[in-house]
Parts: C-alpha cells; sequence; structure tokens
C-alpha cells in the first residue's frame, strides 16, 4: 500500500470510539477489572481534560510480577506520563510512523486541545486489513 494511499486518511476516522478513564486512587484491583470489563487493553489515568497518564494490561502485569500490593498500588503510581498525542487531523500513516519510532501501541487524539479519542495498533492493523485504505492503484 502507498503512503500518499494511506496518508490521505485523518486518524479521526480509527478513534471513534469513547475513552476509557480511571481515577488515578484507583487500584489495581480496578484497574485490572475495568480492563477487562471493557475488553480494552488501555485507560486514560485523570478526569475530564486532566490526563495523568495511561495504564495498560502490561503495567497491570508487570506491576503484580513486582509483587507491588493490587490493593495498595494505584493507577497513578503505575501510569505512565510520557503519553503520545496526535491532532484529529493527523494522516493515518503519520500516526503508524509515530507509533513504530516511539515503540508505543496507543496514541491519544486531540482536538483544541481536549482529549477525543485513541488510535491503537490494533485499529490501525484492522484498517489495513479490511483494505480500507485501498486505492484504485494499490495491489492486493
Amino acid at each position: 500500500m502507498s503512503k500518499s494511499i494511506v496518508g490521505a486518511f485523518p486518524v479521526s476516522a480509527l478513534s471513534a470510539d469513547s475513552v476509557l478513564r480511571i481515577a488515578a486512587g484507583a487500584d489495581l484491583w480496578s484497574v485490572a477489572s475495568a480492563l477487562a470489563a471493557a475488553d480494552v487493553g488501555i485507560l486514560v489515568v485523570g478526569d475530564g481534560d486532566d490526563v495523568q497518564g495511561v495504564v495498560s494490561e502490561r503495567d497491570v502485569v508487570r506491576a503484580l510480577a513486582a509483587h507491588r500490593g493490587a490493593g495498595e498500588t494505584t493507577a497513578a503510581d503505575i501510569a505512565h506520563r510520557d503519553v503520545v498525542w496526535c491532532d484529529v487531523n493527523a494522516d493515518v500513516a503519520d500516526v503508524a510512523n509515530e507509533m513504530m519510532e516511539r515503540y508505543v501501541r496507543h496514541v491519544l487524539v486531540e482536538e483544541d486541545g481536549h482529549l477525543v479519542g485513541i488510535v491503537s495498533a490494533r485499529d490501525l492493523l484492522g484498517a489495513y486489513a479490511s483494505g480500507e485504505f485501498a486505492g484504485p492503484d494499490d495491489e492486493t
């Protein structure tokens, strides 16, 4: 697939799902329960426009493997604060490249300074696999 075809699509086409959040003080049990109940891989830590970080399934597993107390460890304790963001109008190809360069699987999507979505590597793979970005000159 050529970058010119893929790059013509904004990331907003992939980030329509609502953003799932968890309070910074939520314990590890609550984080794990929220991830499982929503069947997602990541939660935003904080409320409203206050994004304190993100916490993923991997973060929970790592905390438990390090024998951190699930009742005492909070979402804020294990959250990643160096979060990758993109604008809602960013090209899909640029976001995919940023994910590869930064070695992340989720990018927060903002519009006018407000968090409006999350795009995941799974979202990108699904769009590519479905042919959603295929153009007339692409070979499949």
